[in-house]
């Protein structure tokens, strides 16, 4: 197989990285993925940087070594504050795109200058967003709302069908932030700092009014990586896009997820990986 018709490896703790997905399909509909849901070890923004960081590790090695991908794409806000330095630097010849929360446009596209950004926990108290934060205090006055137990409500939703623990915190968490809308001291744009909280968009508008902007991650993170691989001159051309499935944890749920919000087929299979073939290198301490 040519470099060009090697897969993209993306990964996440969960479901979330599904939107990434989703965006990386429309504009790359010629590429093989490789998606790997790490939902034995979710959710990572509950966890602390050296556990994030193994987990990164020991999946980057997995998807070289069994999938051979040419590229890859960290589709968890948490995962690139916490490793994306670490990867680059040990997988220099691998294309590593990462996703962090859109700040930068939510400041430039205010009008109201007062952005709301929600996220996990492991990313909003990371080092890397407190440093991005205080790069655009000049620009923007920034809501930053941490919502514990979000991510994990919205995979759940996917099995259970029941979107109302979903709606509560989406509920919660907004109200926790301030008035929303479009007069003077009002927020007028949301961040959605964590890639899970996509699929909660439709309840997170009707929270915060028609006029308020959302915005997420996933076209950005496509347009780089799309970039990458023109550079790279490692394009695939020829076709047909498809997507592997791979998950640590439940197969039923990644695939319910993927028909739910990708549209695949009920009998698109799904990939389990052992916990030893995705396991940390000999050298790095045990999962805890």
């Amino acid at each position: 197989m040519s470099l060009r018709q090697a897969p993209i490896g993306v990964f996440d703790s969960g479901i979330g990285g599904l939107s990434v997905l989703q965006a990386l399909q429309a504009a790359l509909p010629l590429e093989h993925f490789v998606y790997l849901d790490d939902s034995l070890h979710a959710p990572y923004g509950e966890r602390g940087d050296a556990f994030v960081v193994q987990r990164s590790r020991a999946i980057t090695t997995y998807l070289r070594q069994t999938h051979g991908i040419k590229a890859l794409v960290i589709a968890c806000n948490t995962a690139t504050m916490a490793a994306v330095a670490r990867l680059r630097a040990e997988h220099p010849d691998l294309p590593i795109v990462g996703v962090e929360p859109g700040l930068k446009p939510a400041a430039a596209a205010s009008q109201t200058h007062r952005v709301g950004v929600i996220g996990t926990r492991g990313t909003v108290t990371s080092a890397k967003f407190e440093a991005l934060h205080r790069s655009l205090h000049d620009q923007a006055t920034f809501a930053v709302q941490p919502c514990d137990g979000l991510a994990d409500a919205i995979s759940r939703s996917v099995a259970s069908g029941d979107d109302s623990k979903t709606i509560a915190l989406c509920a919660h968490y907004i109200s926790a932030m301030g008035r929303f809308g479009i007069n003077p001291g009002e927020i007028d744009t949301l961040v959605l700092g964590c890639t899970h909280y996509v699929f909660a968009q439709d309840h997170l508008a009707k929270l915060v009014g028609p006029q308020v902007q959302i915005l997420s991650t996933g076209e950005p993170v496509a347009r780089r990586t799309q970039h990458l691989l023109e550079q790279a001159a490692t394009l695939n051309t020829t076709g047909p896009g498809r997507v592997e499935l791979v998950t640590t944890g439940d197969p039923a749920t990644l695939q319910a997820a993927a028909r739910r919000w990708l549209g695949f087929a009920t009998g698109d299979a799904v990939q389990w990986v052992e916990r030893g073939q995705c396991a940390p290198p000999d050298h790095l301490s045990p999962a805890p």
